[in-house]
């Protein structure tokens, strides 16, 4: 006690924190980019981050180690625009690198992959109207709308996918390259798996005998490698429509429900199972379902997709709910991350082959 009667302290007493649970000394670092850097390097920069940087890297090292280890079976699932945005071949080279086992996506997808194999081509375009009020002095302002924009492309046959053109008479000439080299092959009932391997023949077939320039695309390295295609929701295409009016005059016709056990008997055979999610929606349900019909779950999950989830959407809905179907182990390693695919797709896979390449 000190002689004006206030109790003595020690200014240099050691400050003692609580005891935390929860908080974990991790400190975020600050991450260095330079000229010169490979993308994996990149990945590790992002890991020092935080927010969005941080689950990007999680998600590399996630898949790294889905398709680094030889005990994985990986599914990959294939929502979304991804073909007409420029996607094509990152797909494509996975699966001919042997990364992806079986692949889950949309007739959209397979139809824009066809496109591309036989000859047609997607184009740049804008997903706006003229600036109506354009900052070069000398330039007169449009006047033109969102839906003028639109208008003039229906008028010209161009079909517009946000800021991609791809001009119809590319779907004509699919329509008769189905009707001529995929059709007449399968009179009688196929799966959807069956149906989509043909294709890929047909695209390979035909992509080589015309000397196209294009690669061959996704569904004809699937055919190549034995890398089965699903296509649960063929009919919400062009090339679901297209079968369908195949139908009406023919005994082909498709078994939807035949590819679930097929499905299914892979991952029951699986050592340890990966699921790359790429979008949402119907392929995204598709592959994670799966672990549904078997006593086993993922032991590995990355999800790249736009969507928040907060809405309780399928396609925001994140891994860790998933987990809470049984879809996931629970010792899963898992990530979900939100962004523009187009932007993470190329970055994680360049990155985790990097880095798959250096730790297995």
């Amino acid at each position: 006690m000190s002689d004006d009667g206030h109790e003595d302290t020690d200014d240099h007493d050691e400050y003692h924190p609580p005891h935390r649970e929860e908080f974990h000394e991790n400190p975020i670092g600050h991450a260095q980019v330079r000229g010169g850097m490979s993308v994996g390097e990149l990945a590790g920069e992002y890991g020092k981050a935080g927010i969005g940087a941080a689950n990007l890297q999680r998600a590399v090292d996630v898949y790294a180690e889905m398709i680094g280890r030889d005990d994985v079976t990986n599914l990959f699932g294939l929502a979304g625009a991804m073909v007409p945005a420029g996607m094509r071949q990152i797909v494509v080279d996975l699966i001919r690198e042997g990364h992806i086992d079986a692949l889950v996506t949309t007739g959209a997808n397979l139809t824009h992959d066809a496109i591309e194999a036989i000859g047609g081509k997607h184009h740049h375009g804008r997903a706006e109207p003229h600036d109506p009020h354009p900052t070069n002095e000398d330039a007169e302002p449009t006047g033109e709308t969102l839906r003028d924009h639109d208008e003039h492309l229906r008028d010209e046959q161009v079909d517009r996918i946000y800021n991609v053109y791809l001009p119809q008479e590319y779907f004509a000439l699919f329509e008769s390259h189905l009707r001529e080299n995929v059709f007449p092959e399968i009179e009688r009932t196929v799966s959807i798996r069956e149906f989509t391997a043909e294709l890929g023949r047909a695209n390979l077939e035909r992509n080589r005998a015309e000397g196209i320039e294009e690669d061959a695309g996704i569904a004809a390295a699937a055919y190549e490698h034995d890398v089965p295609i699903y296509c649960p929701a063929i009919q919400d295409s062009v090339l679901g429509i297209q079968a369908w009016i195949y139908s009406q005059t023919s005994e082909f016709t498709l078994d939807a429900l035949t590819d679930m056990t097929h499905l299914s008997d892979l991952a029951f055979e699986a050592e340890k199972a990966g699921a790359m999610v790429v979008g949402g929606g119907v392929p995204k349900n598709y592959v994670l379902q799966t672990m549904l019909t078997i006593p086993d779950a993922y032991d590995y999950g990355v999800q790249l997709t736009m969507d928040p989830d907060h809405t309780g959407g399928l396609s925001g809905a994140t891994l860790d709910e998933a987990r809470s179907w049984g879809k996931l182990e629970k010792s899963a390693k898992n990530v979900t991350v939100v962004g523009d695919a187009t932007i993470t797709l190329p970055f994680v896979a360049a990155a985790a082959r990097e880095r798959a390449d250096e730790r297995f």
